[in-house]
């Protein structure tokens, strides 16, 4: 570890606490730093010391987006003066900081497959103090989470940030491999209608991975380990809502597995949280939107991770435009490629401007079972 990532680390590091102790670790992709974030920060809110793992580049990367500055995600919750134990800490993901995660997309997830579980292991090592009263707070697409628990002897709290059915469909690869519909050179073009807990789907409503004949990917071996871990932990939590997916959440309890929808994880107004997760330069637009009528305004973005052609991309820019609505394009300087950081249309942006519950809920359940199994009170 740097230097200047050590110094990040020591903030709270090995204050003794009796107090129940959750390692939440993020994925290193926007769209799960953001819920890992304010999981981390509702755990702490309901008395647990939270100690949050962050890989190097995201942090430099959201540091970047912040206007410099080395401070952790947490700083502007600390400047609230509320007195939460929110630790933060930092791992290598291998890579040198200037290595474009982007651009070498595989060679980075081979990293997270192959290279980060040892940065991660060595880290955990260090601040897991005391197994009795820890736990892994993990996101399930890590291939490693189930595996260095069992080593450290602490439960493995795994955390899906999309809906139950999603986490369902991936559960149940292997029924979807034995029917014919995955895992195979000519799949069945029927509907599925034997998942538990999904009455029916199409298999073009699956997820693209489970649409894709060729399963020998590096994401494809990510997923695969990944969910043979998550069969193997202790509890589950997920960013969703129990009324929105009833059948889909009972039917992964009746397999028995500890399922807890604690969703939406999200604040009311986390845009503008304290938490400071975010890996680009964000933008205030609400004045603009506030002067639109309402529901006029078409919301377009391909979020962090996918990549389009810049073919694709100006044939979706000129459907945009001939629609003649309001829209509002969120758009990453890589999602054609970080060699092409302008690859809209030219003219688009000038033509663009022209056209004008219970009382009790799941998420506290689950925090009093946790702290009963990490010796809290």
């Amino acid at each position: 570890m740097g230097q200047e990532a050590a110094v990040v680390a020591a903030n709270g590091a090995g204050a003794g606490s009796s107090k129940p102790h959750a390692v939440v670790v993020a994925y290193p992709l926007q769209g799960h730093v953001i819920p890992a974030g304010h999981l981390a920060l509702r755990l702490a809110e309901r008395g647990f010391a939270v100690t949050f793992v962050n890989t190097e580049s995201v942090h430099h990367r959201t540091a970047r987006a912040l206007g410099g500055g080395a401070g952790d995600i947490f700083a502007g919750v600390r400047a609230r003066g509320e007195g939460l134990d929110l630790r933060y800490e930092l791992v290598s993901d291998g890579f040198p900081l200037g290595f474009d995660r982007s651009l070498n997309h595989d060679q980075f997830m081979e990293g997270l497959l192959h290279v980060l579980p040892a940065h991660v292991e060595e880290l955990l090592r260090r601040v897991v103090k005391d197994p009795a009263t820890t736990c892994l707070v993990v996101d399930t697409f890590f291939v490693w989470p189930a595996t260095l628990a069992r080593k450290l002897g602490v439960p493995y709290v795994s955390f899906w940030t999309e809906p139950a059915l999603i986490f369902n469909l991936y559960y149940h690869m292997d029924l979807l491999a034995e029917h014919g519909h995955f895992k195979c050179k000519e799949p069945r073009k029927d509907t599925i209608t034997y998942i538990p807990g999904v009455a029916s789907i199409e298999p073009g409503e699956l997820m693209s991975y489970l649409q894709e004949t060729d399963t020998t990917s590096v994401v494809h071996r990510i997923i695969f380990k990944a969910f043979d871990e998550a069969r193997r932990a202790d509890y589950v939590l997920c960013n969703t809502v129990e009324e929105l997916e009833p059948s889909t959440i009972a039917a992964l309890r009746a397999a028995g597995k500890p399922f807890y929808p604690v969703g939406p994880i999200f604040p009311a107004g986390f845009a503008r949280s304290a938490v400071a997760t975010s890996m680009w330069a964000e933008s205030d637009c609400s004045r603009w939107l506030a002067a639109q009528p309402p529901g006029s305004v078409l919301y377009v973005s391909f979020g962090s991770y996918a990549h389009v052609t810049r073919r694709d991309l100006h044939e979706i820019a000129a459907g945009v435009l001939a629609s003649g609505a309001r829209f509002l394009w969120v758009l990453r300087p890589d999602a054609v490629s970080s060699d092409d950081p302008d690859p809209l249309p030219e003219g688009f942006a000038a033509a663009a401007v022209a056209h004008g519950g219970s009382s009790r809920s799941n998420f506290d359940e689950f925090v009093d079972v946790l702290k009963r199994r990490c010796g809290g009170h």
